[in-house]
């Protein structure tokens, strides 16, 4: 046999363990996606990585594998303080319409798990919808001196223009979903939560691995972001916890930061540190117990 038919035959057979590999994780996807949540929906957590906790514990059993759902991020942890029955629907990479609509890697919509007997609810959602997190790891990644970086660098040529971040997408979304709760379960508490201050109000850090044209250009989108979610809120006549203004000085520059930067980051970078998903937790804990009021 010569060595062009070995040759052949090599990278046939790989092409096919590839084939059968990729489809032997689309059907765990499937599957996964397509199991009913667990467990009496008393609480129910819906949104994006920012509520899932990604990288901040293990992964919550029987979670869809693509979630990333944490044992530590601040739902579990407000479940915990509160001694609720969770129903943990967040994913990460989900967007405000995944949480409405579904559509995510087969997963149906988050909100399917709320019901009559709900009485809580949280959502933290509407980054991924306009690129927030996602520019600003793509921004600090490309600038790696790695494989990955090289890779990124190739595939990302700046942050998103802001005429092509769709706020009042984001805003209409929301207040479908908050009115689509109310719907499902007249009684249960609803609480949105901003994301948390991610850039510093002032001067880049070394840990952004930014420049200060983008750490400028991202803060005004999270600002947007918070004002957005804050909007929505209101109109949707639901408690808003502003989780920006909260952690204005846990800034991922910060003595004790909220969240993560690039450089060194203890898990995810630019999400939640443990500390920021217990400051959220605890925010709508001080809520129920009246001990703080909904902005």
């Amino acid at each position: 046999m010569n060595i062009l038919r070995w040759t052949v035959i090599v990278i046939g057979s790989l092409a096919s363990l590839l084939i059968l590999v990729g489809l032997v994780a689309v059907g765990v996807l499937f599957v996964e996606a397509k199991q009913k949540p667990q467990g009496k929906p008393q609480y129910v957590a819906l949104g994006s990585s920012f509520a899932a906790g990604i990288g901040l514990g293990n992964r919550i059993k029987g979670s869809p594998i693509v979630c990333q759902r944490s044992d530590s991020g601040y739902p579990a942890q407000l479940a915990r303080l509160r001694n609720l029955e969770l129903v943990d629907m967040t994913c990460s990479g989900a967007t405000a319409t995944h949480v409405l609509q579904g559509g995510q890697v087969f997963l149906g919509p988050q909100i399917d798990a709320v019901g009559p007997q709900t009485e809580l609810v949280t959502l933290t959602a509407g980054g991924n919808d306009i690129s927030y997190v996602g520019d600003l790891a793509l921004g600090a990644g490309s600038r790696s001196k790695s494989i990955a970086g090289w890779f990124m660098g190739r595939i990302w040529s700046g942050p998103k223009a802001e005429g092509d971040r769709d706020y009042a997408k984001v805003h209409d979304d929301l207040v479908s979903t908050f009115r689509e709760i109310r719907r499902r379960a007249p009684r249960a508490r609803i609480v949105v939560l901003t994301y948390p201050q991610i850039v510093p109000p002032g001067d880049a850090c070394p840990t952004l691995q930014l420049p200060q044209t983008e750490v400028d250009a991202m803060r005004e989108v999270g600002d947007r972001l918070a004002a957005v979610t804050r909007q929505a809120g209101s109109d949707a006549g639901v408690d808003v916890i502003d989780m920006q203004a909260l952690g204005a000085a846990h800034h991922a520059c910060s003595a004790e930061p909220w969240v993560n930067g690039w450089v060194d980051a203890k898990n995810t970078p630019f999400h939640p540190t443990l500390e920021g998903a217990r400051a959220m937790a605890q925010a709508v804990g001080d809520l129920l117990d009246g001990k703080a009021t909904a902005s």
